[in-house]
């Protein structure tokens, strides 16, 4: 039986990567809507000091639990897949994987990997893990090698290991659709989180596995008329301190998109849309909650401490660090 010595949950997005210098700059370049504020580059470099003071945090209690093995939950953006056939849920059983071997195309702050470095993976575990959840009523995909070499594994899974790992612990990347409809939803991302959690405790090995989400919270980059729904993100904070899952998922599926809201405007055919409707909830970036909700039904029942929440306005998005350490 593995032993779960915590769950880690953190936002992704170009604002926790890009110096905070250049915000402004991003800020101006985005359709966003008129109301979102335009702030100073004194308030910026305080937001962004926080942000990576909350990755930092999360990678030293971390390093303080000593796993040997780091599952992570996060969304694929089309560098594995594609409108050719995209799957819900994708488990990479592989030896190793790598980040995507072009450069950066803005200057980068935080922990970052070379272009192309390769990255342990966990296939014991992973394969388990595959296996497990489809005795227990799914059928994800699985990836033994990297679909598009050329693209590197997902955004989000390279974020959780240069920012929460030394780049050498082992990690298994669960990726899951969350971006482009129909997605999967909260409810069942919380249930593929409790089927991994059954399949963690019925693990043979006695590994200590932790295990992130990554992405989130509320964002939808580039989208006319973008805007931060903040109440949207504290309720869904609140539910996650106090360690009620399937109250995430609820509150996700439940959401319901204004009418007059531009920014989440998906019934197109576009390069981040298929024109296809969605199950319910929020649309694009904000979707990445999903990853949150299934982290949480790991360690659903369980008090989660909230490290910050961060209000970046530049992009705008949610920035959100958080974890429970008893699980």
């Amino acid at each position: 039986m593995a032993t779960i010595v915590g769950t880690f949950f953190h936002s992704h997005g170009g604002t926790t990567s890009l110096p905070p210098e250049l915000w402004v700059e991003r800020r101006n370049a985005r359709p966003i809507r008129a109301d979102v504020p335009n702030e100073s580059l004194e308030v910026n470099i305080s937001k962004a000091n926080r942000t990576h003071e909350g990755f930092r945090v999360l990678r030293e209690r971390i390093a303080e639990l000593e796993p040997d093995v780091l599952v992570i939950f996060s969304d694929d953006q089309l560098e594995c897949f594609d409108f050719n056939n995209y799957p819900a849920f994708a488990v990479y059983v592989g030896d190793s994987y790598a980040k995507s071997p072009r450069e950066p195309r803005t200057a980068e702050i935080g922990r970052h990997a070379e272009p192309g470095y390769r990255f342990p993976g966990h296939p014991e575990l992973a394969v388990h893990l595959l296996s497990g959840v489809m005795q227990r009523g799914f059928d994800p995909a699985f990836c033994m090698d990297m679909p598009k070499p050329d693209r590197g594994l997902a955004g989000g899974v390279i974020r959780s290991v240069e920012e929460l790992t030394d780049f050498s612990l082992p990690s298994v990347p669960i990726m899951m659709n969350l971006y482009f409809a129909p997605q999967v939803s909260g409810l069942r991302s919380y249930q593929f989180g409790k089927a991994v959690r059954e399949a963690l405790d019925d693990a043979p090995s006695d590994l200590r596995v932790a295990v992130a989400a990554s992405g989130g919270l509320w964002h939808t980059p580039g989208m006319p008329g973008a805007w931060l729904n903040e109440e949207f993100d504290r309720a869904i904070l609140a539910r996650l301190e106090e360690g009620d899952a399937r109250g995430m998922a609820d509150y996700f599926d439940s959401y319901v998109i204004p009418e007059d809201d531009t920014s989440q405007d998906a019934a197109y055919r576009g390069r981040v849309s298929t024109g296809m409707p969605s199950p319910g909830g929020p649309a694009f970036g904000t979707r990445e909650t999903c990853a949150w909700i299934a982290a949480a039904a790991v360690s659903d029942g369980r008090p989660t401490t909230i490290v910050d929440y961060i209000e970046v306005y530049a992009s705008p998005v949610g920035n959100a660090f958080a974890y429970c350490d008893d699980v």
